[in-house]
C-alpha cells in the first residue's frame, strides 16, 4: 500500500509555514491536503471492496467444483469396484499398432431387437460406460503396476523344459513331438518380458494358489492343448486323478487329490451356438450355422462352482460360416460372392462371439460371484508352401526373429479384437476378467508346432503347424496363468 500524504501536523514542517505570507495560503494547502486525502481513501476502499468480492466469488466456484468433483468421484466408485480387475493386463491402447485397412473390424451395427443375449446394441453399452472409463483411468494410478508379459523376447534356456515326454505320463501321443522324430532345440528357449521376469514355472507353487479350487479351459482343440501342458507340469509334483473324459475326449475332468484341484477342459469351437451345415447328401459339412444371440450350452451349463475360467478361440472362423440372429442369416464368413449375404470378416465374426461369452459370463447368476475369467488370446499357425494336407511345413530350428512378425496380420487384430472385449465387460464392474497375452510370443514361435512329427494314426499324410509340441512353447501359456493368479490370490495362499 502506498504511503498516505503527509497530514497538516506532520506533513508541513513549521518552518515553511512561517514563510507563508497569508492566512489564505494556509487554508489552501489544507483544502488541497484534505481533498487529496478523501480521494486516496475512496481509492483504497474501492479496491478493498472489490478484492473482497472476487475473492468471495471465487471461493464460492471453487466449493463448488470440489463438492461436484466429489460428488462425481462418490457416484463412479459405485458404479466401478477397481477391486474386481484382474492386476497385470495391458490398458493403453496407444501401444496397439495400426492394422491395414483391410483388417479393420466393422462398427457393431445390431439393434436391441436383434439380439437378446448378450445386447449389441453398442451405442448404448458406450455411452453408459463412458463415466467408468473416466474413473477407470483415475482408479487405475491406484493399482500396483504389473510388468507387461505380453511384450519381451524368446532367450536361451539352457535348463530345458520343466518336464520331458518321459516324465508326462498323460501327454498324448499327437503332441509327442519327440517319440516322433522331432528335433529337440525348440525345448530350450524361454519366454523374457520387457522390463521384468517371468518365473519358471513351479508346479508346487500353481498347486498351493489354486488349492481347494475348480479351474476350466474352455474353448477348442488349442484350449485342450493349453489343458495338456498344465497336466503335464503340474504331475511333476502330484499325479493327478482322471474323474470323466468323454468318448470324443472334448469334456474331461482331472482331480488332484492332495491339495483339493480340480481342472476340467471344456470344448466348444465358437463359444456361441453352432451346427453344422449339412451338404446336399444330408450329411455335416465343415460349414457352420453360428447363433450369435444364443451360447452353447454344452459348456455354459457346466460354469457353475467354477472358480477360474480361461477361454479362448478364433481358429474356426476361418472357413466358410453362416451368422445367425433373430432367426435368419444376417451375414456370413470367407463366403465369397453368396447370394444375399455380406460377408462381414473374421475379425468382426470373432469379436461378435467374444462380446457373446464374456457377457454372458459376467450375467450367470448360478456362477460364483468370485470368478474369475482369464481370455487367452490368439493364437497363430505357421504353415509355409501349403496347409494341413496340401504340403504345408513348419520346419524352423530356432524361433523368429522380431522383424519376421508381422504386427499388420490377422493374428494381431484378433488379439486386438479379443483385448477390446475384455476392456469393455470389465467397465460394466461384477465379475473379474484378465487376460493372457501370448499372441507376439506364440507369433515367433515357428519351431514348435508337430508339423509332420505325431502319430501318423491321428492324422494320414498331413502336416500340424497349428497345435504345440509338448513339452513346448505353449507351456509359457501356464507360466502367465501361474502369474496372473498369484496375482490375485491372498498373499497367505500364493506361497
Amino acid at each position: 500500500m502506498a504511503p498516505l500524504p503527509h497530514s497538516p501536523s506532520s506533513g508541513g514542517s513549521p518552518r515553511s509555514l512561517k514563510r507563508s505570507s497569508s492566512g489564505s495560503e494556509w487554508s489552501a494547502v489544507v483544502q488541497r491536503n484534505i481533498k487529496s486525502s478523501l480521494l486516496l481513501l475512496l481509492v483504497i476502499s474501492a479496491t478493498f471492496a472489490f478484492s473482497i468480492l472476487y475473492s468471495s466469488r471465487g471461493l464460492t466456484v471453487g466449493t463448488t467444483a470440489s463438492t461436484g468433483e466429489a460428488l462425481t468421484q462418490s457416484s463412479l466408485h459405485v458404479a466401478l469396484d477397481v477391486s474386481r480387475r484382474v492386476p497385470g493386463d495391458v490398458e493403453d491402447e496407444r501401444d496397439e499398432p495400426t492394422v491395414p485397412g483391410d483388417n479393420n473390424v466393422s462398427p457393431e451395427q445390431s439393434t436391441p431387437e436383434d439380439i437378446s443375449l448378450p445386447s449389441a446394441n453398442s451405442t448404448a453399452a458406450a455411452s453408459a460406460a463412458a463415466p467408468n472409463t473416466a474413473h477407470q483411468q483415475k482408479a487405475g494410478v491406484q493399482l500396483e503396476e504389473k510388468c507387461d508379459i505380453s511384450r519381451g523376447q524368446w532367450v536361451r534356456e539352457p535348463n530345458g523344459p520343466v518336464y520331458t515326454n518321459l516324465t508326462c505320463p498323460m501327454l498324448p501321443d499327437f503332441k509327442n513331438c519327440q517319440k516322433f522324430g522331432k528335433d529337440p532345440g525348440h525345448l530350450y528357449w524361454r519366454w523374457q518380458p520387457d522390463g521384468c521376469e517371468l518365473p519358471r514355472f513351479s508346479p508346487e507353487r500353481f498347486l498351493d494358489v489354486v488349492r481347494g479350487k475348480r479351474l476350466a479351459f474352455i474353448g477348442d482343440s488349442l484350449a485342450r492343448n493349453q489343458m495338456d501342458s498344465l497336466l503335464c507340469l503340474l504331475s511333476q509334483a502330484e499325479t493327478p486323478t482322471e474323474v470323466h473324459t468323454d468318448a470324443f475326449d472334448k469334456f474331461g475332468t482331472w482331480h488332484f487329490p492332495a491339495h483339493d484341484f480340480t481342472l476340467m477342459v471344456m470344448w466348444t469351437e465358437f463359444y456361441a451356438h453352432a451346427v453344422p451345415v449339412a451338404g446336399a447328401d444330408g450329411k455335416p459339412t465343415a460349414t457352420f450355422d453360428i447363433h450369435l444371440d444364443r451360447l452353447g450350452a454344452e459348456w455354459t451349463s457346466r460354469l457353475p462352482g467354477l472358480d477360474y475360467a480361461v477361454i479362448s478361440g478364433g481358429n474356426w472362423f476361418f472357413r466358410v460360416n453362416y451368422l445367425w440372429e433373430g432367426g435368419r442369416r444376417v451375414g456370413c464368413v470367407n463366403c465369397g460372392r453368396d447370394a444375399n449375404l455380406t460377408d462381414v470378416g473374421v475379425p468382426y465374426a470373432v469379436r461378435r462371439v467374444v462380446r457373446a461369452a464374456v457377457e454372458g459370463i459376467a450375467q450367470c447368476r448360478d456362477c460364483k460371484s468370485s470368478l474369475v475369467t482369464f481370455l487367452r488370446t490368439y493364437s497363430p499357425d505357421h504353415f509355409e508352401h501349403g496347409s494341413w494336407f496340401s504340403g504345408g511345413t513348419c520346419d524352423r530350428k530356432a524361433p523368429l526373429e522380431e522383424g519376421e512378425v508381422s504386427m499388420g496380420s490377422i493374428g494381431w487384430e484378433l488379439r486386438r479384437v479379443q483385448s477390446e472385449e475384455v476392456r469393455r465387460v470389465r467397465r460394466s464392474g461384477g465379475k473379474r476378467f484378465g487376460v493372457l497375452d501370448v499372441t507376439k510370443a506364440m507369433m515367433m514361435r515357428a519351431d514348435g508346432h508337430p508339423g509332420a512329427h505325431f502319430d501318423s494314426r491321428w492324422m494320414r499324410n498331413g502336416s500340424d503347424c497349428l497345435h504345440w509340441c509338448l513339452p513346448g512353447p505353449v507351456d509359457m501359456w501356464n507360466g502367465v496363468l501361474l502369474q496372473r493368479l498369484a496375482e490375485i490370490s491372498p498373499p497367505t495362499t500364493a506361497r
